[in-house]
């Protein structure tokens, strides 16, 4: 397995294993665990989205398309322009 990608905190990593899945591409989130020791760890570096070897450059294609998505026109909030609100 290789460690393809280091998502910002444990929402990006959940949403990357069902898009990877999503594609037939079967993944696994390394650190999730250890977030709850946060005081006692380094803050960074812990969660790591992991896929087989044959599967890597395609996930890293489709993880670099979700990185430079952008909204659909028309889609941005009113009040804060560029900025997600969910």
């Amino acid at each position: 397995m290789q460690r393809i990608y280091e998502p910002q905190d444990l929402l990006e990593g959940e949403m990357l294993l069902g898009m990877l899945a999503s594609e037939g591409v079967d993944a696994h989130l390394a650190g999730r665990h250890l977030l709850g020791a946060i005081g006692e760890l380094p803050a960074l570096g812990l969660l790591g989205l992991l896929v087989e070897d044959q599967d890597a450059e395609h996930a890293r294609r489709l993880i670099d398309a979700y990185n430079a998505a952008a909204p659909l026109p028309g889609e941005e909030p009113d009040a804060s322009p560029g900025i997600l609100l969910c």
